[in-house]
């Protein structure tokens, strides 16, 4: 791949990771502009394990306290201290991750072609922008995340199962769901991205291992240049999203979401891009 290739790819990668417009569904509109839709090979695939490692890094370093509850929140468990509040949030994000961990095995086993079109891709992006922006519109904010529940980590842990099908946001979708469930903005995307250290991993991880079965594990300087331009292209995002939901809607992210849904089905359906 062509180092402006790289570059971009991370830079889409780390601007829209952790923004609720999908990651997955412009990395697939990048692969598809790029090579073809129906063939990403060994390469393309490496690099993109390359540009989510460096949006795991970001997100695992810029909520490092919580990383560090949650690892007290282990110690804690094995030493029977299970009234505190690091196992709780531990628990939270274990359950919340718990129907994406099976569904993305099921899916990686069956590996369904008909998500790899930029028509799927189309659809979602336009019809969960108009769900994302509706929810953020309709629902008040009446509880904080020191109210989250057991219950409330199942159902937001259920909509991130949707978030497989490229287009739909796994930032998105779980803020939506959050939304629902009267949380704010700035604190349903704090849980999201607490729910994003382990998708990233585990969808890493499955990608990973195949690569090893194929026997392609250099790690080579493209990687590293991939690594690096996504990380600090996803702080910066991450930071900024962080501090801009303190004090304003989705509504920008909506918008954008409708527009290029919008587009892709006019020149898909035009028959302008096949």
């Amino acid at each position: 791949m062509p180092i402006y290739q790289i570059i971009l790819l991370a830079l889409i990668q780390g601007l829209t990771e952790f923004l609720p417009i999908s990651s997955s569904g412009h990395l697939g509109l990048f692969h598809c502009f790029t090579d073809q839709c129906s063939s990403w090979d060994q390469d393309n695939v490496a690099m993109d394990i390359s540009v989510h490692v460096g949006t795991l890094i970001a997100v695992l370093i810029y909520f490092r306290r919580d990383v560090f509850k949650m690892f007290c929140g282990i110690k804690d468990v094995a030493t029977g201290n299970v009234k505190s509040e690091n196992p709780k949030l531990l628990l939270f994000v274990i359950i919340g991750s718990i129907p994406v961990i099976l569904a993305g095995l099921a899916l990686h086993v069956f590996e369904p072609d008909w998500l790899k079109t930029l028509y799927v891709i189309a659809w979602t992006t336009l019809l969960f922008g108009i769900v994302l922006w509706w929810v953020d519109v309709k629902y008040p904010v009446t509880r904080s995340l020191d109210n989250l529940t057991y219950k409330d980590a199942i159902l937001i842990g259920l909509a991130q199962v949707l978030a497989l099908v490229p287009g739909v946001s796994r930032s998105g979708i779980t803020m939506t769901a959050a939304r629902t469930l009267g949380f704010s903005r700035a604190e349903s995307a704090h849980y999201s991205m607490l729910l994003a250290m382990v998708a990233i991993t585990g969808a890493g991880t499955l990608i990973g291992l195949d690569l090893i079965k194929d026997g392609n594990t250099q790690l080579d300087q493209d990687a590293l240049i991939g690594v690096v331009t996504s990380f600090f292209s996803s702080w910066i995002v991450l930071a900024l999203m962080m501090k801009y939901l303190e004090k304003f809607s989705f509504m920008p992210f909506a918008v954008y979401r409708i527009i290029l849904g919008g587009l892709l089905l006019v020149l898909l359906y035009t028959g302008v891009i096949a």
